[in-house]
């Protein structure tokens, strides 16, 4: 038997500032409309099917406000508002961010959307109806996909796509509270008849570890630049104890179950967390890997362990990584059934050597609940469906909670744990990066600022406290630093430094210039793309076989941010080409061996001639001004590069024919 045990974690920061109570970004609404109760409705249809959902308490209040009316976001106030009612800056935000929705899964789903971003794309003068086309369709691609296709008003709204009336208007803002107020009953409903466990992460979502002491980040990372030094396990624990006490009021049980804020887990943190109630914990098989010093295979990752330290003893599972990032990055690009099939015959093999010694495998999938399914069809659930079937009805596969698992299972002992987090089993994504060091620094400042300010009211220290509590979460600092981008990082960084300023403002301070001036030193990376400036001939030995080997060819760099979710491969770091007037160059790097690249010119598909050594240097016959290539490894469907659209090659052309024979 092999048991699978699938923990989603539902997870949004806290986007609330408690100075003004007004929402800043509307990322817990529209992921509440979308994923968080259709992710556990959909266990009804598979009985069988146990899973453990884990939620981060700040999200969790603020669904519970949205569905109360009690919160707001200006995106919400403006989807809501009649479309010639609204002020010209109203106007402009709408046109800015109500295309904040997938392209190709969302946008393109719905024809008027996608006629409305075209013609955003031309700068053309929007109508009133224009407008009010965009309110409701930006909102209607959020909600749930089971719910769109049966409730009778939604389904009218989606059939009638287009010249939507105030009425029409009406209809999507009521159903878009009852759907927000159905979100918190029916995870209560399903962990009452016991098909899901609850888990959670402390409050606000901060790294444990680095609250305990930040000079922890230099053990997996020895000589990373580090900010002043951190120290106030006090408010880690308050985050534990504050989160454990919050979710045995919302439903009615106290959780056992943690997964700690990114997976980042140390000695001082798990300590904390048994003192505080939790008897389970998950992270990542990269931190178990360096805790056993050995490489993280299957047979180590398949079981359950327990971490024992000063008397202390906390039962843990270890995600296993590859299998976890195939659902978040890749199965998107999959039909359900070939993804399903990939994923269960994965796992099958991985599980034989257990099996054949005698042993059941426990598979611990772990990841991301809701910022993946945006790039499935049909908001993934074809895919869940097939899986949960295919599960479901083999006789030796079970889907149970953590806990259920952890009760079949002895677990093995670990004297200690090594410090990181689910990322490279380090700390990296949070400190050592300019601009991460610059806010803990300034946190540190706010912290040191409440300690030494005690002559003010009740009142006033406990919404200071607060903010710094809200600051201390992980995701302000997702965004600062070279790894991740988003078309909101410049309110991210806003509303980190409004937080730190309340801290000051409560107190009664004035707050420090710093917080007036943006952290961010740059916005988005972006893909980069260099046409080429000389004619290209090479050697295809999979080397640079001299300085002037590529010198002066195109160059095309993919994006090297991810966003919300972390993980994902790229095929190659970097693409150069150029041309001779008869073929086509093409060299990768960071491929590696065993893949299959194809390249596609306007005219069809060429298997090229690739040498891969230190990099991948191939060569196809010109047959046309523009092209693609697509890179394939271990079964999975092909990336392109570039992500959408054609390399030009129409200057090389241009720069080869000199290099001709006359005719």
């Amino acid at each position: 038997m092999t048991t699978l045990c699938f923990l989603w974690h539902m997870h949004q920061p806290f986007y609330k500032d408690l100075w003004s109570g007004e929402y800043k970004l509307p990322w817990t609404r529209l992921h509440a409309l979308k994923d968080y109760a259709g992710m556990v409705e959909i266990l009804a249809e598979f009985p069988a099917i146990h899973q453990t959902f884990n939620l981060v308490p700040c999200m969790v209040a603020q669904i519970d406000e949205y569905a109360s009316g009690a919160a707001s976001d200006p995106f919400l106030d403006c989807a809501l508002a009649r479309a010639e009612d609204l002020s010209e800056a109203q106007r402009n935000f709408v046109l800015k961010y109500f295309f904040q929705a997938n392209y190709d899964r969302l946008i393109c789903r719905y024809p008027r959307y996608r006629e409305l971003h075209e013609k955003q794309a031309r700068k053309e003068t929007f109508l009133a109806q224009d407008v009010r086309d965009l309110q409701v369709l930006n909102q209607i691609v959020w909600f749930d996909e089971d719910l769109l296709a049966r409730d009778a008003e939604l389904v009218g709204l989606t059939q009638k796509g287009r010249d939507f009336s105030l009425a029409d208007q009406a209809v999507m803002a009521r159903q878009q509270k009852e759907a927000l107020q159905r979100v918190l009953p029916v995870y209560r409903e399903f962990a009452r008849r016991g098909q899901i466990e609850i888990s959670t992460t402390p409050y606000y979502h901060p790294i444990l570890p680095l609250l305990c002491d930040s000079d922890i980040a230099a053990v997996p990372h020895p000589g990373v630049p580090l900010p002043r030094r951190f120290h106030y396990p006090q408010d880690a624990r308050e985050q534990l104890e504050r989160a454990r006490a919050y979710m045995l009021e919302v439903f009615g049980a106290a959780p056992t179950g943690l997964w700690p804020s990114e997976g980042a887990v140390s000695d001082h943190a798990l300590a904390l967390a048994h003192d505080s109630g939790f008897t389970w914990a998950a992270s990542d098989n990269g931190v178990l890997g360096r805790t056993l010093s050995r490489d993280p295979g299957v047979d180590v990752t398949y079981k359950p362990y327990v971490w024992r330290q000063g008397g202390r003893d906390m039962r843990m599972i270890f995600r296993d990584h590859y299998l976890s990032d195939l659902i978040g990055f890749e199965y998107s690009r999959m039909s359900a059934s070939d993804a399903a099939g990939h994923f269960l015959d994965r796992i099958l093999q991985n599980a034989a050597g257990h099996n054949a010694a005698g042993r059941e495998a426990l598979v611990p999938i772990i990841l991301d609940g809701e910022n993946a399914w945006e790039y499935y069809e049909a908001n993934g659930r074809p895919f869940l469906r097939e899986l949960y079937r295919r599960i479901s009805q083999d006789p030796n596969l079970e889907a149970l909670t953590v806990s259920e698992a952890l009760a079949k299972f002895e677990a093995e002992p670990l004297q200690g744990i090594f410090p990181g987090s689910w990322i490279n089993a380090n700390f990296d994504i949070w400190i050592g990066a300019e601009e991460d060091n610059q806010a803990w620094e300034l946190l540190l400042a706010a912290r040191r600022a409440y300690d030494e300010t005690p002559d003010v009211s009740e009142n006033a220290r406990r919404l200071a406290y607060e903010e710094l509590l809200i600051a201390e979460g992980s995701d302000w600092n997702w965004w600062y630093g070279p790894e991740h981008g988003s078309d909101n990082r410049p309110e991210f960084d806003q509303l980190y430094r409004d937080h730190l300023a309340n801290v000051y403002r409560a107190l009664g301070l004035v707050p420090p210039e710093a917080l007036a001036h943006p952290i961010l030193r740059s916005l988005q990376a972006g893909e980069i793309h260099e046409p080429p400036q000389n004619p290209v001939r090479v050697t295809l030995d999979g080397e640079i076989t001299s300085y002037f080997e590529w010198m002066g060819a195109g160059r095309y760099r993919p994006d090297a941010r991810s966003g919300a979710m972390h993980g994902g491969s790229q095929p190659a770091r970097e693409m150069y080409y150029g041309c001779d007037g008869e073929c086509v160059a093409i060299r990768l790097d960071g491929v590696s061996h065993g893949v299959t690249i194809r390249v596609e010119f306007e005219t069809g598909i060429t298997e090229a001639q690739v040498v891969v050594g230190r990099i991948a240097e191939m060569q196809v016959p010109l047959a046309g001004h523009r092209f693609r290539v697509h890179v394939s490894h271990n079964g999975l469907p092909a990336m392109t590069l570039p992500a959408q659209g054609w390399i030009e090659i129409g200057e090389c052309m241009a720069l080869a024919k000199p290099m001709l024979p006359p005719p």
